[in-house]
């Protein structure tokens, strides 16, 4: 990757929704140069997908369950835990799944209507899978902060009493 690719990826990972010519006046390049350059980028796989963050707590009626789920498994022979987390994250409630350090294997990111149907997939599909020695699962409460984005700003001011001695 050299340093014109580089930080075109760092503008349209801070911002999917930037236009091509936008892109272009911000780098100090030609327009065509930028788009040929994020077809390629998209050819190669550098850059796999666009999406936008929602807050859903502010959107009526829709506000999702997630749940982390710390999972302990047995590696497979000769493929490691690749083909665990293959056979994971291909479930439709799976959104992410990484391999961690420490006391679990695999962090598995879950998303659903109410936290009964969370569970009914830890117990009826992920707990189940052959490999799978044992899960742990925290429910999200609140999002302050996702991918670099402040969720809620504080603007209000601080109404405490102060105390001082």
């Amino acid at each position: 990757m050299n340093e014109l690719e580089i930080e075109l990826l760092k503008l349209i990972e801070r911002n999917a929704n930037l236009e091509a010519d936008k892109i272009a006046k911000l780098m100090g390049k030609d327009i065509e140069e930028i788009r040929e350059l994020i077809k390629e980028l998209e050819k190669k796989k550098a850059i796999l997908g666009y999406s936008t963050l929602i807050d859903w707590a502010k959107v009526l009626d829709k506000e999702e369950v997630t749940a982390m789920v710390d999972v302990k498994v047995t590696p497979a022979r000769g493929v490691g835990f690749d083909k665990v987390a293959e056979r994971i994250y291909r479930f439709p409630e799976v959104k992410a799944v990484y391999l961690m350090s420490g006391s679990y294997d695999l962090s598995v990111s879950i998303k659903g209507n109410t936290m009964t149907e969370i569970g009914r997939f830890i117990s009826e599909k992920l707990s189940t899978l052959e490999s799978v020695l044992s899960t742990t699962t925290h429910f999200v409460l609140k999002r302050y902060k996702h991918d670099g984005i402040i969720l809620e700003d504080n603007d209000e001011e601080d109404k405490r009493i102060v105390v001082s001695p």
